[in-house]
């Protein structure tokens, strides 16, 4: 005959509950700086390269190259916001189903009066897109990035073909604030655009 087990008491759940929470919290910090600073890195590493090259002769070239490298960062950029907007994601399915586990145990064990302990439950987790989050703060900056080098983009591709001057200095911030606007609104309608979730 098998014997039972003790129930787990009110105390062994808060205790695993608050570590889980911490690991998953320190988790996604770690991921979400790893992932900035990876493109962080990679921008500052080609400006460097590009300041410390000597370029005499050789514009032409070099225009379409350096052009074909800003794009590739801004394509970088654009994968490191995907990123930051899925491990937004990630967090709050975490916060869902430890929720779940209280409001499992609210449920079925009245007398457990642990309730006022917890700040959040499943109706008033936060949601996924908000604009004053961590998460939303780095990908604003990777943003910024990301114009920077999609509008240097653009400049040196205009500049390869000879374009005329007041045209690179009209397309070059304007595609570089499209870039911006683009990532900022990817960013957003990956963590809204399944609202049902948010409930």
């Amino acid at each position: 005959m098998v014997a039972k087990k003790p129930p787990l008491s009110p105390d062994e759940i808060l205790m695993a509950e608050f570590e889980y929470a911490a690991n998953s919290a320190f988790q996604a910090n770690e991921d979400r700086s790893k992932a900035a600073s990876f493109f962080l890195v990679s921008v500052g590493s080609l400006v460097a390269a590009i300041f410390g090259t000597q370029l005499q002769g050789v514009e032409g070239k070099v225009n379409f190259l350096l052009a074909g490298l800003f794009v590739a960062l801004t394509i970088l950029g654009w994968m490191t916001v995907r990123q930051l907007a899925r491990l937004r994601e990630a967090w709050r399915e975490s916060a869902r189903t430890m929720n779940r586990i209280k409001d499992y145990y609210f449920e079925h064990f009245e007398d457990i009066q642990l309730r006022e302990a917890f700040r959040w439950r499943t109706d008033t987790i936060p949601n996924k897109f908000k604009s004053d989050s961590i998460s939303y703060y780095t990908a604003i900056e990777v943003s910024l990035l990301c114009g920077l080098t999609f509008g240097a983009g653009t400049y040196f591709l205009l500049a390869g073909f000879s374009a005329s001057d007041w045209l690179i200095w009209i397309l070059t911030p304007l595609m570089g604030g499209l870039a911006i606007w683009f990532q900022l609104g990817y960013y957003k309608h990956i963590l809204t655009k399944r609202k049902k979730e948010n409930t």
